[in-house]
């Protein structure tokens, strides 16, 4: 393990995100010089499982990224204490893959790329169940502008696909991904599967069995040019 990479990469976060050392070891619960003795000294040799796992939340990068596991999944979310400010937080796996294009199917293979951290009293009001039941990708293309821009990234609720019912849902078809909005006829409940740019097909009176729903979209985070 290359622990004067892993110190290196650290401190480059720290500089990009304008930290500051003596905040991120009150992060960590110890005393204000312990992070800038990791980095400029190398002691400790190499972070505790703890501190890895807090300060990967807090950059929002792979563990293996400060010395974690080459192995280790994130693909169920993790409940974390911030002993900072006394509330807690859980870990949200980031996958490499988008909708509307690519092939992929949310949690089932996919190795995690990044996490993002989220209160975890939040997390609470927007899954449906499991909080392991979230994931976040990427939307690709401009067919549901403007509400969906290409590059957001969204949390989607594997968990909330059974009980259909109008809003914004990521489907599977052959070996793409797509995200649209789905409006479900109150009489025969049966789909309307459309895309909010206008320039793009919608489908109307489609079948539910044959609709092959991942989940629900319940956030969406942009980053404003």
């Amino acid at each position: 393990m290359d622990y004067l990479a892993i110190r290196k990469r650290l401190d480059e976060l720290i500089a990009a995100r304008g930290e500051d050392y003596a905040s991120l070891s009150r992060l960590l619960g110890r005393n204000p010089t312990y992070v800038q003795q990791f980095v400029k000294r190398g002691v400790p040799r190499r972070l505790s499982e703890e501190d890895r796992r807090t300060l990967a939340a807090h950059f929002g990068i792979a563990e293996r990224l400060l010395g974690g596991p080459e192995d280790r999944s994130l693909a169920a979310v993790m409940p974390r204490a911030d002993v900072a400010r006394g509330s807690d937080y859980v870990l949200i796996p980031t996958l490499d893959i988008g909708a509307s294009a690519g092939p992929g199917a949310l949690n089932d293979g996919e190795i995690p790329v990044a996490t993002l951290a989220f209160q975890s009293s939040w997390v609470r009001t927007i899954a449906s169940g499991r909080p392991e039941a979230l994931s976040v990708i990427r939307v690709e293309g401009d067919s549901m502008l403007p509400t969906l821009a290409d590059g957001d990234q969204i949390v989607v609720d594997t968990d909330d696909r059974e009980r259909l019912r109008d809003g914004i849902y990521v489907l599977r078809t052959d070996d793409a991904l797509l995200v649209k909005r789905l409006s479900v006829n109150p009489a025969t409940r049966r789909l309307s599967i459309k895309s909010d740019n206008l320039a793009y097909p919608s489908w109307d009176d489609c079948d539910p069995a044959t609709v092959a729903v991942i989940g629900r979209v319940v956030w969406v985070g942009r980053r404003l040019s």
